[in-house]
């Protein structure tokens, strides 16, 4: 797993820290036992300050994502099925109010937001699809 962290993002650290983490568990690339690194191995990778990368650890603990054990590290936990459906969830709805909030600003309407959201959703399908018919071609 890569972390990169940015100043120049809006988001604060810890929270660059900890977004980057939860999709890694959300994704699979990181699963139920999986140590992580030290709080102070994390901030020293990542230079920045040992205070930031606890913050980070605390609210992945506090949203049931890793568990610290005294003396032996962080680890992550078991993914609860619903824990992830309502993480996905509200990034949807995240994504959706950002999307509302730019389409308002560009005077769109809801036929317009709808029809975009058609447009790539055939688009993801698409691809889909044709990775599905290289990764077929690529097993003979």
């Amino acid at each position: 797993m890569r972390i990169v962290v940015s100043n120049r993002a809006d988001a604060p650290l810890y929270e660059q820290v900890a977004e980057q983490i939860r999709a890694a568990v959300l994704t699979g690339e990181l699963r139920d036992g999986d140590a992580l690194p030290s709080v102070r191995a994390l901030a020293r990778d990542l230079r920045i300050s040992v205070i930031t990368t606890t913050r980070a650890y605390s609210e992945l603990e506090a949203a049931g994502f890793i568990t610290t054990v005294p003396g032996k590290g962080a680890f992550v936990l078991p993914v609860d099925s619903a824990l992830v459906r309502e993480q996905l969830l509200r990034r949807v709805e995240d994504g959706l109010g950002a999307a509302i909030d730019a389409a308002r600003l560009a005077r769109l309407g809801r036929d317009d937001l709808v029809g975009m959201l058609d447009v790539l959703l055939a688009a993801t399908d698409a691809e889909e699809a044709e990775r599905a018919a290289d990764a077929g071609r690529a097993d003979r």
